[in-house]
């Protein structure tokens, strides 16, 4: 696959990203700064570096499980590979003007 393919799976990965909502927060997860990293390999395997908003966050199981669900199900990802991690901590600092918009955070 070419650099330019590999970066088209990456954009569809994140357009997924930006359907799943936190249940507590009306922002989508990626606009949320939950979302650290997205990589596409050469085997259009994806690699997802993600945090919660706190480790004992209500969905620490599904939300997880759900993004794989979802990333795996685009027709070009073979293998999803979730990495959950909590450093750094989630911070408010960490969402997009627009979510901050969204929250009244502006």
């Amino acid at each position: 696959m070419t650099d330019a393919e590999l970066q088209a799976i990456g954009e569809k990965a994140v357009d997924v990203l930006r359907t799943i909502y936190d249940p507590e927060i009306p922002v989508d997860i990626y606009e949320l700064g939950l979302i650290y990293d997205v990589q596409v390999s050469d085997e259009c395997d994806v690699k997802i570096l993600m945090t919660l908003t706190s480790p004992n966050c209500p969905v620490a199981e599904s939300m997880p499980e759900e993004v794989k669900e979802k990333v795996r199900s685009i027709q070009e990802v073979n293998e999803v590979d979730l990495e959950l991690t909590f450093e750094p901590p989630w911070t408010k600092d960490l969402m997009s003007e627009e979510a901050k918009l969204e929250l009244g955070f502006l």
